[in-house]
């Protein structure tokens, strides 16, 4: 056999290999037996995104709640050390805006869906409340799927079927579904007990525990443009009921910055027996941290600190101590606290990494 045929002959052999194992591939249809012992497996990077609403449960103190941005809802036992997904086969949608457990019975569990921080790239809209009935281990889905996003849910102490939602609303086009929402029936029917425009959402929604028919809820004009961050106008404003979200007044003047209000972080202080409200409102060279001790009527400007009022829009949450109203918290690029009922903050926990802290 001269050279010159041994590579022909190596070329003819190659050839006719590939040609017998095209003919050996398998149809389409036959992909799903060969392959239906194969698993997904995640490998990595181990990072989830952001988290922006939490929950402790009543008189057990190691057991939370989290909500993430894509990643549903997650529970832990251990005060943290380890966290499960509770959601997984129930939830429609991943982005989770708002999570509450009742006091008076910690297996009732309400989770709203859609972020409610207006960033760029917020993740999914969300579908509606689910509820569970035994401590997340099932979940139902209950209605106001067409909300998109929830900024928060608060339930009576002593009765877990009434229920508040706090809806933001749809994000990039006006809406009816938004505004809150209240349910007597533990989220059987639902009713949209305050509606100020087709633009305008709640974004917080506090109970005065002590007393539940009283109620503060922040009401947000806004919107996202590819452009720019729509954050306040006309519909802005901050309410009041005194009959558990059956009627509402707008609170104005009092000492409220008057003009254009954007985004409202809320809370009613528990220690004062709902006399002291704290209020973090954006609106512009007013924006600051406002407080009431007398249940809303008068309003003073407590603190105008840069540190806790960065991007009001997207941060913008306040809490109290549940035993000292003068103990006060403000999330934001760093979390930051307060001893002295809001006069003077220092930075409690820094953000390596450009992580922030949202609630």
């Amino acid at each position: 056999m001269t050279k010159r045929l041994i590579p022909l002959i190596v070329v003819c052999f190659c050839w006719a290999s590939l040609s017998a194992q095209v003919k050996q591939t398998p149809a389409a249809d036959d992909y799903n037996t060969i392959f239906k012992a194969l698993k997904w497996r995640s490998i990595g990077p181990f990072r989830g995104g952001r988290s922006n609403c939490g929950t402790g449960v009543v008189g057990d103190a190691k057991t939370y709640y989290m909500g993430t941005t894509g990643g549903g809802l997650w529970k832990t036992e251990d005060m943290g050390l380890s966290w499960r997904n509770v959601s997984d086969g129930f939830f429609k949608t991943g982005s989770v805006g708002a999570v509450a457990v009742a006091e008076s019975d910690p297996n009732v569990v309400y989770a709203g869906m859609g972020e409610h921080a207006v960033r760029g790239v917020m993740t999914h809209p969300g579908d509606g409340v689910y509820k569970s009935t035994d401590a997340a281990r099932t979940w139902k889905k209950i209605g106001l799927e067409l909300t998109q996003h929830i900024s928060r849910i608060v339930i009576d102490p002593k009765n877990p079927n009434i229920v508040l939602v706090a809806a933001q609303g749809a994000l990039y086009a006006p809406s009816k579904e938004r505004g809150i929402f209240k349910s007597t029936d533990g989220g059987t029917t639902w009713k949209n007990v305050l509606f100020v425009n087709d633009q305008t959402g709640s974004a917080e929604l506090s109970m005065d525990m002590n007393n539940p028919r009283i109620l503060y809820a922040a009401m947000w004009e806004h919107g996202r443009l590819p452009w720019k961050v729509i954050s306040g106008g006309p519909g802005s404003g901050l309410y009041k009921s005194t009959d558990g979200g059956v009627n509402w007044k707008e609170i104005a003047g009092h000492g409220l910055p008057a003009g254009t209000l954007g985004r409202i972080g809320l809370d009613v202080a528990a220690g004062q027996h709902g006399k002291r409200v704290y209020a973090l409102i954006d609106a512009g060279k007013s924006s600051g941290l406002y407080r009431s001790d007398n249940a809303g009527e008068d309003w003073s400007l407590i603190s105008t600190e840069s540190r806790i009022l960065s991007r009001g829009w997207y941060f913008g949450e306040v809490r109290s101590d549940p035993k000292n109203p003068d103990l006060v918290y403000v999330s934001n690029v760093s979390l930051y606290r307060s001893t002295d009922g809001g006069k003077n903050f220092i930075a409690i926990r820094g953000a390596p990494g450009g992580d922030d802290y949202h609630s």
